[in-house]
């Protein structure tokens, strides 16, 4: 199993940026129809977009959508790995999405307080939904939310609908600051902590910052071998040498921490 770790959002009107960053090191590239590209260039992003994706990709490409029209240009493009569906709000708007694009991943966006309070409906909508996200700037709009923290309980919301509805951790909204490098740390850390894998990105130079960040420490390496070892000699329940109680559900975040070690 693979864990990606960077998502690099690129505008679709501009297909040089797009070229780059399919060799910028992003583990998923995201081609941006919506809020990335003015509304007089929709309609050029779109047919560059799908004269990309008409070949397969170095890298895995998703591509967020501006409006439903988007998809019949892009649903049968063997380059498209990914739809990122903005401004979800009910399981009946992926419901209409799945049926258009049968069989294409899908990854809901929740923006707003509906959305958030939604969360698991949407998670558990269709098969084909394989993630889910907060777009963060439109959810602190809806919200009036001033400070950071005042995210924490959506943020930890997701990551319980995600893990509810057995799919992969969530990864974390974009920093909009691109030369602030230290908050950026900072700011993964947190989501960290909080039960996010990965983060979103707007330029490459984001990249190495989110992929250390999320990254298992050498100590967090050898606590996690100490467990996956001591599984392996005994069935069920256990304690470690140094009275740490060992259960299923703490063995399989121990191998999650070596699988992501493996990227280092």
């Amino acid at each position: 199993m693979t864990f990606p770790l960077t998502w690099l959002y690129v505008p679709g009107d501009r297909p040089a940026v797009v070229r780059k960053a399919l060799v910028s090191g992003a583990d998923v590239v995201i081609v941006d129809l919506e809020d990335a590209v003015a509304p007089d260039r929709k309609a050029y992003a779109l047919a560059a977009t799908a004269d990309l994706l008409a070949d397969p990709q170095p890298v895995p490409v998703h591509v967020r959508i501006h409006s439903p029209r988007d998809i019949p240009c892009l649903a049968s493009l063997p380059g498209l790995c990914g739809l990122r569906v903005p401004k979800v709000t009910h399981a009946t708007d992926i419901h209409r999405i799945a049926q258009a694009v049968p069989g294409v991943p899908l990854f809901p966006l929740l923006e707003n307080a509906l959305a958030v309070e939604h969360a698991y409906a949407i998670a558990t909508a269709h098969p084909s939904v394989r993630g889910i996200a907060l777009g963060e700037a439109d959810l602190r709009a809806d919200l009036g939310v001033r400070d950071d923290s005042g995210l924490d309980w959506p943020r930890s919301r997701v990551v319980v609908a995600a893990r509810a509805a057995a799919l992969p951790p969530p990864a974390q909204s974009v920093h909009p600051d691109i030369r602030d490098l230290d908050s950026l740390a900072a700011s993964c850390a947190r989501g960290r902590a909080l039960g996010f894998l990965g983060r979103a990105a707007i330029h490459p130079r984001q990249l190495p910052v989110i992929e250390q960040a999320y990254l298992p420490t050498p100590d967090e390496v050898a606590a996690a071998e100490e467990v996956v070892k001591a599984a392996e000699t005994e069935e069920g329940a256990l304690a470690l040498p140094d009275g740490r109680f060992v259960d299923a559900a703490v063995v399989e975040g121990a191998r999650r921490v070596l699988t992501l070690a493996t990227r280092g």
